[in-house]
């Protein structure tokens, strides 16, 4: 037998089937306005997203950006979003099981990529291990393992490089990875670890600098889900623009930010 949260799910991804069919026809009539909490690692593509969507579909979408797990803080407390976008699977997951979020409605929009990079040109270069355990490296800045899943990632590739427990206090921990791209691009840390779609954005590619892609198999795979919050269940704004998240300009966006697709 098919739990109900299954039959709900194949019920919504009909709805978005549908709705994807029907996207280009629905103009602005009953134009709405939602609020989307968005991890920061998704600021330059949210704000791509969010223009092409208001532009098709009539609906305004407000963004605000924070770290995943503050985010999901705020929502219990009773912030009042429309919808997730985490930079994990967990946070939305939680959400729907404590019937704050439609579970149904929950997917995975993309997979992040972690980067090591320096805004000095010359900076990142040869063995990241070696540079790494450098002693004239005088801050490292990662996001909050604790509430940043791409802190979380930066933690894990420092461990399976035998590096973490040595680097210590050079470890410069930032609230988001949005704190650790701006730490780093400052100069006030050296190196960060950082979201890769911030350094394909406009104002990464402005910085330059020099960057280690770090391989996948040195971290969990960073999957980053969405779902609709209770609260929207009939913001036609909200749900329609989940439907366009999953819709081939969107994910158009989201590839050449050097996201990975939730299918890889």
């Amino acid at each position: 037998m098919r739990s109900q949260v299954g039959r709900q799910r194949v019920a919504w991804q009909s709805v978005v089937a549908l709705a994807l069919a029907a996207f280009v026809t629905m103009g602005s009539a009953h134009a709405e306005t939602a609020l989307v909490a968005a991890a920061s690692n998704f600021s330059e593509a949210a704000t791509r997203i969010t223009d092409d969507f208001e532009i098709e579909s009539g609906h305004q979408i407000k963004v605000s950006l924070g770290s995943t797990g503050k985010l999901y803080a705020q929502i219990r407390a009773g912030a009042p979003f429309d919808v997730l976008l985490a930079a994990d699977q967990r946070s939305p997951e939680k959400l729907a099981v404590e019937g704050l979020a439609i579970a149904a409605s929950r997917f995975t929009y993309a997979v992040g990529r972690l980067t090591l990079w320096s805004a000095n040109p010359k900076r990142v270069a040869g063995d990241a291990k070696t540079l790494l355990a450098n002693p004239a490296i005088r801050a490292i800045a990662i996001a909050n393992p604790a509430l940043a899943p791409y802190g979380l990632a930066a933690r894990q590739a420092l461990q399976k490089l035998g590096v973490w427990q040595q680097l210590g206090s050079r470890i410069v921990t930032a609230e988001n990875v949005g704190q650790a791209f701006a730490l780093t691009a400052t100069g006030n840390a050296e190196l960060g670890f950082v979201a890769t779609p911030l350094l394909e954005g406009k104002r990464g590619k402005a910085l330059g600098g020099s960057r280690w892609e770090v391989p996948v198999q040195l971290h969990a795979p960073i999957r980053q889900d969405a779902v609709l919050l209770k609260r929207a269940e009939a913001n036609k704004a909200a749900r329609d623009f989940l439907v366009f998240l999953r819709g081939a300009k969107a994910r158009a966006i989201m590839a050449r930010l050097g996201y990975n697709s939730a299918t890889e």
